[in-house]
């Protein structure tokens, strides 16, 4: 029977749900990328479960790309330990779905349909999974009611939960303690956040705190990086390297005249700057913001390279591996809307850089208060703090070693999450493995 909760999500919300997004796709060329790549979901995915072959299914299911960032070593270790486990990876986003088609170790990968509870029955009725894992926080009602209503145990990873948050407050509490108690296990990122689901008041699903899988993530992804050499040594002898990742026109606003006038004093300084969205336009405004005053060159010219004093990338894929080259790393979105990835430079033991909009990203705001990571307001924070980085190496050292010491104490979180999945699926295995 249906609660009144679902009855209010099938016949109110999830219809303006899908009139609203049919009409943000008419300005928003993503959201339209989204809503044609569903076109024929049910008759491709048809057709790639039946190509599955035998043995357990795992559906992942992620928002988009950096929450799959987050899945990747979960999936990893499962195929690893479990080889013939089929993996089943969905996204809701076009950036997801769009950047992970080539992925290995997914056996399918596709679109969520959206949340009808007709999808969701035809949904589970292809994939047949064995259990499902949910990435951070896209909890969809009606695929986890039939999930519950089918048995099928759902894991959610990496959870995270403020204290201030909405879904605490009245009306919604109600709904998502409805909704979070068909889970089996909420699996977070923090003791707190593991209180902050507890106030939901849930009687069957397990709440516990086993850490974060990105730190998993970025240790396995910079050993990779490392083997990949993407810059000649005869580019970076000698020079104080910054590389800045993820640049929106916002933070090269700050940083680009900053770092000019840093070479005015230091022409021993190369910049490698990592557009966030490396189109002709973006690439040609930081060629413009620079003048004649700094040579550039772009990093698919770099064969021809003549001693210029900045590198922009043109190319995507490569940011993790270029963070390798670098003695100060500065990552962007900071001075848009929200930090991107601190992770990834971190985890190659060098000081990190951004700006006041990180509190989206508690590991920005934790590797500040262990000085690592630093904080800067604009321009003139931005420049004394670079020429005290690249002049002091003693300093440098510090906060490298802060910033290294952040993601190596965190690293396990893939395996205490196993801890619970595991058991219900290879019980067997599992107490074998135990003894």
């Amino acid at each position: 029977m249906r609660t009144v909760w679902q009855i209010i999500y099938d016949v109110v919300l999830i219809p303006a749900f899908g009139s609203a997004l049919r009409l943000a796709a008419l300005g928003n060329a993503k959201i339209r990328r989204g809503l044609r790549g569903r076109r024929g979901l049910f008759a491709s995915l048809e057709e790639a479960a039946a190509r599955l072959k035998p043995g357990k299914r795992i559906w992942v299911h992620s928002s988009s790309m950096g929450e799959f960032e987050q899945a990747k070593p979960i999936i990893a270790a499962l195929k690893q330990r479990h080889p013939d486990v089929q993996i089943i990876v969905s996204f809701f986003s076009p950036s997801g779905f769009d950047h992970s088609k080539s992925y290995k170790l997914a056996d399918i990968i596709t679109y969520i349909p959206f949340d009808t509870a007709a999808n969701a029955r035809r949904f589970l009725d292809l994939v047949r999974p064995d259990a499902a894992v949910m990435v951070r926080y896209d909890v969809w009602p009606n695929h986890i009611h039939e999930c519950a209503r089918r048995s099928i145990p759902v894991f959610l990873a990496n959870a995270t939960m403020r204290a201030t948050s909405p879904r605490l407050r009245r009306p919604w509490r109600s709904f998502h303690r409805h909704l979070y108690d068909q889970l089996t296990a909420i699996l977070t990122v923090s003791a707190g956040d593991a209180e902050n689901f507890a106030r939901f008041g849930t009687s069957r699903v397990v709440i516990a705190p086993v850490g974060e899988t990105r730190y998993d993530q970025v240790l396995q992804r910079s050993a990779e990086a490392k083997k990949r050499h993407l810059i000649p040594p005869s580019v970076v002898k000698k020079k104080r390297v910054i590389v800045a990742g993820s640049t929106w026109p916002e933070d090269e606003e700050v940083l680009l005249p900053t770092v000019k006038k840093l070479l005015e004093y230091d022409p021993g300084v190369l910049l490698i700057v990592v557009p966030h969205e490396p189109s002709e336009p973006a690439l040609d405004q930081i060629e413009r913001a620079f003048g004649n005053g700094v040579t550039s060159i772009r990093f698919s010219d770099l064969n021809d390279y003549r001693n210029e004093q900045v590198i922009i990338v043109d190319s995507v894929g490569i940011l993790m591996a270029l963070y390798q080259y670098a003695h100060v790393a500065y990552v962007g979105g900071s001075f848009k809307q929200n930090v991107h990835n601190v992770l990834e430079p971190a985890v190659y033991g060098i000081p990190v850089i951004y700006g006041p909009k990180c509190r989206n990203s508690q590991e920005a705001v934790t590797l500040a208060e262990l000085e690592g990571g630093f904080i800067v307001e604009g321009s003139t924070d931005l420049y004394r703090l670079l020429r005290t980085l690249l002049s002091d190496q003693k300093e440098r050292a510090a906060a490298g070693a802060a910033s290294l010491k952040l993601v190596e104490k965190n690293a396990g979180a893939t395996e205490r999450f196993l801890g619970y999945l595991e058991p219900v699926l290879w019980p067997v295995v599992n107490k074998k493995r135990t003894r």
